[in-house]
């Protein structure tokens, strides 16, 4: 039987089909830090996109209570407990469905499980950036040796940098590396990792925008095949702040062109952590914490 696996988090919605193989159906973004109160919960306008979304969803793959799974997390957990009572429950009264957030050490796990790896006895950082939060998972060979979850996350960064989606960005790179160096000022990282792994859609991101990517030498995991330096990652970043404009963003990815909303500001976080754990190489991945759930039922 098929099974629906659902990654709803501070701004995007993924689904996924599972039969033999986890499969990528579709993903929606919604901005739910727009409008968004932890006593009153997400706007009006923002509750009714999702409803009218999920209605399609479940008349598309006839999504029942059994066979549909929803992981809910960034944003989704601030809210105060009637608030989420109240999204459990139009979940469960309006679809037949659970609306499940899940902690931050839950996340964590499914993010392990999802990047578990000998990785050639390579010590590794784990990047897995939202809208609100940012989980680092640090490996050593195949075991977890280390976690840090950071609130900071996409929607901080465009919250105080206005004319980062202008045509061509107006905000500099630098400017916004120094405020996230500033707000991570207190954060150590180990000086002696071998690279990083950038989660969450990074890979069909970088592969979209020309990114100078190379082989990766460091391992073979049968999934990640490209890395890039740290050097090429911040040319990268800077074409697409300043050569690439917002509706070429848009074009490269139609199914969802909102998605690139978060493109030139999701990079800055990770740029800032690569440079603060002085990272030679960055492998992009298009893993996320659903594959851990596949993982950990296998």
């Amino acid at each position: 039987m098929k099974e629906y696996y659902i990654d709803l988090g501070s701004s995007t919605i993924k689904v996924y089909e599972y039969e033999n193989n986890l499969k990528l159906l579709e993903e929606h973004s919604i901005y739910f830090k727009n409008g968004f109160d932890k006593e009153k919960g997400i706007s009006k306008e923002n509750l009714e996109e999702l409803t009218s979304y999920f209605s399609e969803l479940k008349k598309k793959y006839h999504f029942l209570y059994e066979n549909t799974h929803i992981y809910v997390t960034g944003i989704f957990r601030e809210l105060n407990y009637k608030r989420k009572v109240e999204l459990v429950k139009l979940f469960n009264d309006k679809f037949d469905l659970y609306f499940n957030i899940i902690s931050h050490g839950i996340e964590n796990y499914y993010l392990a499980s999802a990047m578990q790896n000998d990785y050639n006895g390579k010590k590794v950082l784990i990047i897995n950036m939202g809208g609100k939060t940012t989980e680092l998972v640090t490996f050593v060979g195949s075991k977890v040796v280390e976690t840090k979850n950071l609130k900071i996350g996409v929607a901080d960064l465009l919250n105080n940098f206005e004319e980062v989606n202008l045509p061509k960005s107006k905000n500099t790179v630098e400017e916004m590396d120094s405020f996230v160096e500033e707000r991570l000022s207190d954060l150590e990282l180990d000086q002696d990792y071998d690279c990083a792994i950038f989660t969450g859609g990074e890979e069909r991101f970088e592969l979209l925008t020309n990114f100078n990517l190379v082989p990766n030498t460091l391992f073979d995991d049968g999934v990640h095949q490209y890395m890039v330096s740290l050097e090429d990652y911040i040319a990268g970043t800077k074409r697409v702040f300043y050569d690439i404009t917002m509706e070429e963003l848009y074009q490269l990815m139609p199914q969802n062109p909102k998605w690139m909303d978060g493109a030139r500001a999701g990079a800055i976080i990770p740029l800032t952590l690569f440079k603060k754990g002085n990272i030679p190489w960055i492998i992009p991945s298009d893993l996320n914490l659903i594959h851990g759930v596949i993982n950990d039922i296998k």
